[in-house]
């Protein structure tokens, strides 16, 4: 049986929903990663920075942005050592400027992917998921790759039963 690992970052707080701020108690993309344990079984690993983005959403978005321009990795509270031990590798997060956050590369740029088949899952207001599949190739060298998921945030609460049938399927 295939083990898999479930990375992810999300945010709580204020998010942009339907057009317009909501604050939110749980992340959209960390709803998304449980359904996606809870349907292939895994572990689940949350990228945290040392350094908190803004509570504002638009101040957030401001510095996401100014990260991606300068090409920046946000330095991590804890790091995955090694992914040795896993087959699938689902990379989710939200999409920010058209991609994961930094943080979420600054994990992926230590691991060794040979051997490992791994899928984008992004939620989203709108952008689908913009170019995280190509940048997760990028990064993950030597990793075959499934077929990503793109989920409306808004709706990531509603997504159970579509994201389990993706997850089975991927993870066969």
């Amino acid at each position: 049986m295939a083990k898999n690992l479930i990375i992810y970052y999300s945010r709580k707080g204020e998010n942009y929903w339907n057009g317009g701020i909501k604050k939110l108690e749980k992340g959209n993309t960390e709803i998304v990663a449980e359904y996606i344990q809870k349907a292939v079984g895994g572990d689940l690993f949350e990228v945290e920075t040392v350094k908190s983005y803004s509570d504002d959403y638009y101040i957030c978005i401001d510095e996401a942005k100014k990260e991606l321009r300068e090409n920046a990795r946000p330095e991590l509270k804890k790091y995955l050592t090694g992914i040795e031990n896993y087959d699938n590798i689902f990379v989710c997060g939200p999409c920010w400027w058209g991609t994961f956050p930094c943080a979420v590369f600054s994990l992926l740029e230590r691991l060794d992917f040979k051997g490992k088949k791994v899928m984008a899952v992004m939620t989203h207001e709108g952008s689908g998921l913009g170019g995280s599949e190509s940048d997760l190739k990028k990064l993950c060298v030597g990793a075959s790759f499934g077929s990503g998921i793109a989920v409306h945030g808004a709706e990531a609460s509603m997504s159970e039963s579509r994201i389990a049938k993706w997850a089975r399927h991927e993870a066969e």
